[in-house]
Parts: C-alpha cells; structure tokens; sequence
C-alpha cells in the first residue's frame, strides 16, 4: 500500500489511483487548450499569417458564395 501522489489517499496498489491520474489528464488538457485559444483567435484576424493553401481554398469559397448570392 501507498499514498496516492494526486489524491492523498491510501492506494491499494503501488500506484497513483487511476482516476486520480485521468482526472489529472484532462486537466492538463483542458489548461493547454485554453492557452492555446488567444493564438488561434490571432490567426483569425491576421489572415496574412494564413498558408497560401489554406488562403486559396477560402478565396474559393468567398468567390463560390458570392456567385451563389
């Protein structure tokens, strides 16, 4: 038996609680997700920053759905 290094509790195994490490996971991915959002939205309004590629395809697409209108 152990303590669990997240919860602090008494863990059966050798190991940290399993939950307690997913629980630990997601955190972590939700805390780089929400850091990684101010750099998107900054692409969003910089579309110089934009590839050629990925330029090209919405020009096309603005050009599609004008003809459309």
């Amino acid at each position: 038996m152990r303590i669990c290094s997240i919860c602090h509790k008494i863990s059966a195994t050798d190991q940290d609680h399993i939950d307690c490490k997913e629980k630990l996971r997601v955190e972590l991915e939700v805390e780089d997700f929400k850091k990684g959002i101010p750099e998107k939205l900054d692409m969003a309004k910089n579309a110089n920053d934009i590839s050629p590629d990925i330029k090209a395809l919405l020009d096309h697409m603005y050009k599609e759905k004008k003809k459309e209108s």
